[in-house]
Formats: structure tokens, sequence, C-alpha cells
């Protein structure tokens, strides 16, 4: 027996799945019969980074806004293995497909980034799903970041989407018989993460956040697509902490308990002459958010400081958004720009106002309005491999700017879906 075939026996016992001895021939009549008609598609995704940045990393904070939890930061200087996947799926059966990603982390850890079933025969152009998935909320939170244009996300949906948001839940969507592209979909999660808090803070039965979303599109020509959408994502927290320090620079610890309302408006414009984007393409893309939260804010839940743990009313209208460019010059060539700003808007705290404590004791909801400009090159020797430069201007913090340098590689071994719109 060959060394090949040595190896896909191996691949195939540690999956599970048995094989026909040698010489026997198996014969299917009517549907699959063995555990080898069931074999799932497998892909692994490779992502590597080195990178060069003015200022610690371990530093990093988006002034103006409460932490949102999520690795949202830049990642170590030097070299580092980034984010890479294992996914595994297949259709069950004509009922159903199952998916899962699994996320193995520059900290030697695995984690479950998406493990649902997903519908394929419900009529009338439904489509139904549970477990744990992205959420539809704006456009670039559905991706998975080596479908990225760039490195990392933008500020955005860093801030206001902890990264990018995925959750234990369902997902309803329909989409419309008509000669255009039209969906419309709902969600109902458990609320794990950020704005929600971790596992929402709550311990009860139901569901702890919703999301609702349209999406239509239609082509322009012969070389012109579009797409627009719109979601509304609401959900609230019990006691979701950050870090921040007081007044005389003593480590705090503070909550927020209440609501947390965010719609997103987002649009994506793609050019390809004659419709075949092989040798030039462009594509234009941005999203718009803007959050309300309302509820009350605990200062100091530690007791760490003289005064004690104290808590007021609090809320604050907030937005941000992103506009990118990416050209595909040449077959295997492409440039890109970002731009980022946010906006920390209006925020009222209680206890400033009543004069209990000073806007100094809440340092990181000062007033300001980061921005960051990127540019990025990549080159990609098929549809499996890109190597990506990517050079930053950064001013999360008011009082530094980080200036980054990113060299990327991603690389796709094995079977890979298409990327959607």
């Amino acid at each position: 027996m060959t060394k090949a075939k040595l190896m896909a026996l191996a691949i195939a016992a540690a999956l599970g799945v048995t094989h026909p001895a040698a010489g026997q021939t198996q014969v299917q009549t009517g549907g699959p019969t063995g555990e080898s008609a069931f074999n799932p598609g497998i892909s692994l995704i490779l992502n590597g980074t080195y990178a060069n940045l003015s200022q610690d990393p371990t530093g990093f904070r988006i002034d103006g806004f409460v932490p949102s939890l999520g690795e949202v930061g830049p990642p170590n200087r030097g070299l580092s293995l980034g984010e890479s996947e294992l996914v595994i799926s297949a259709n069950v059966d004509h009922y159903f497909r199952g998916t899962m990603i699994v996320a193995l982390t520059p900290e030697n850890e695995a984690e479950v980034e998406e493990a649902y079933v997903q519908t394929l025969a419900l009529p009338q152009g439904f489509i139904a799903k549970a477990g744990r998935f992205f959420s539809g909320v704006g456009y670039l939170n559905e991706f998975h970041p080596h479908a990225w244009d760039f490195t990392d996300a933008p500020l955005a949906n860093k801030v206001f989407l902890g990264g990018q948001l995925g959750d234990d839940g369902i997902q309803l969507k329909w989409v419309a018989p008509t000669p255009f592209y039209l969906d419309i979909g709902v969600e109902a999660g458990r609320g794990l993460h950020f704005p929600s808090g971790p596992d929402g803070g709550r311990n009860k039965n139901g569901t702890g956040a919703g999301t609702v979303f349209t999406r239509v599109g239609d082509d322009l020509g012969t070389s012109t697509a579009w797409q627009a959408g719109l979601s509304y994502l609401s959900t609230s927290a019990l006691d979701r902490g950050y870090d921040d320090t007081d007044s005389t620079g003593t480590a705090v610890a503070n909550s927020f308990s209440g609501k947390s309302r965010l719609w997103a408006l987002s649009g994506v414009l793609k050019w390809a002459p004659n419709r075949n984007p092989t040798y030039t393409n462009f594509k234009l893309q941005g999203e718009f958010f803007r959050r309300r939260e309302s509820g009350d804010l605990t200062f100091d839940s530690g007791a760490a400081t003289a005064g004690g743990t104290q808590t007021g009313g609090y809320s604050s209208t907030q937005s941000g958004l992103y506009l990118q460019g990416v050209y595909q010059f040449l077959p295997q060539w492409r440039v890109g720009y970002r731009y980022d700003r946010l906006d920390s808007g209006t925020t009222n705290i209680d206890l400033v106002d009543s004069g209990a404590l000073t806007a100094a004791d809440f340092p990181v909801l000062a007033v300001y309005n980061p921005t960051r400009n990127t540019l990025m090159v990549d080159w990609s020797g098929s549809e499996f491999s890109r190597v990506r430069l990517q050079l930053a201007q950064d001013k999360s913090r008011s009082d530094v700017t980080d200036k980054q340098v990113f060299v990327q590689y991603i690389m796709s071994l094995g079977a890979h879906g298409a990327h959607k719109f």
C-alpha cells in the first residue's frame, strides 16, 4: 500500500470515516447507507502576521467609547501566528446542512466560531439556521477574517460589535421571488457577547438579543452590481463591566446595565468589465452605525476607592463609519484604501451631573472622535493563497498616533466554498 493511501486511511480514521476493504465494491441502492457516504468537506485556513507598531499594543484603546470586551487590538509586535480556521461542512441529508468552524488562536486555544445546521428544503424561499453563527447585522460581520480585504476590522465594527458579533440562536431568512435580489431576516440569540456582555450577564429562559435585517441588490448594466442593507440590533446588558481609572489614577472596575440599540446601514458596489473580474475589478464598500444606550452606570463596582460603589443613570448616542475601495489592477494584484471615523457623540452621566463625581473619574468616556487611515496592497498566487502589505495611521487614542505596518499571509487548504456578495 502506498504512503498516500496510508495517509488517506489515517485521516479517515481520525474523522471516524470507514472505507471498504481492498477488492470490495460499495453499492448504494436508494440513498446513503454507510458512513463513507457522508464524508464532509474539510478546509484549513492558515493565517500569519508580522507587525511593526510605533505604540505598545498592550495599551491599545479606543477613546470616547466603552471598551467592547472583544479582541479588537492589533496583534503583538513582531512575528505571530494569526487566527487560523478549521472548517468542516456537509449536507446531512436533503433537508439539512451542517457547518462547524473552529478558530485556532495564537494563544494555542480552540474556539468554536460557528456551529450550525441550516435548512435546504423549506418552501417559498425561506431558510432557517440554528446553532452558533455570525449575526447578519451590517455587511462585514458575516465574513470570516480570511475573507476581509484588510488585515483587521474597521474601528466601527470594533466599538459597536466587539470586532465581530456571533451568538447562539436561530435565524429565519426569506429570499423574495423578485427580479432583483431582496431578503428579509430575523434573529433571536442568547446574548453571549458585546454589546450584551459576557453571556449577557443573565441566567434566564428566553432570548437576550434580537436582530432584523434586509438587503436589496441588482445589476447596473453588464459590468456593475450593487447591494444595500439595513439592520437593527436590540439587546440588554446586566453588569457589563469594563476597566477604567478615576481622577486620581486609581484603577476601578465600572459596569453598565440597560438597553442597547444599534442601527447599521451598509452598501456595496462592484464593477468588473462584462462581469468578468479575472483581470480587473473594483469594489466600493461602506457602513454607518448609530447606537443608543440607556440604563445605569455603576462606578467602582469593586469598591476600590474611598468613595466606594456608586450608581446613577447613563445614556449615550454614538456613531461611526468606514468607507473603503479595493481595485484589482492586474490579475494577481490589488490595492485598497480604507477611512475610519468614529463620533463619541453625547454622553450623559448622572453621577457627574449631580456633582457626586467629575468627568475626570470617567476618562475612557471623554469626548473624542477617533480616525484611522489604512492602505494595503496584496498579491494572490491563486484563489487559495494571498500575501498582503498594510500600512495604517491609527488615531484611536487621543494622546498618540500609532503608525502600523503589517505583513500577512492567508493560505487555504482543502475544500472551500465561494464567498458571499
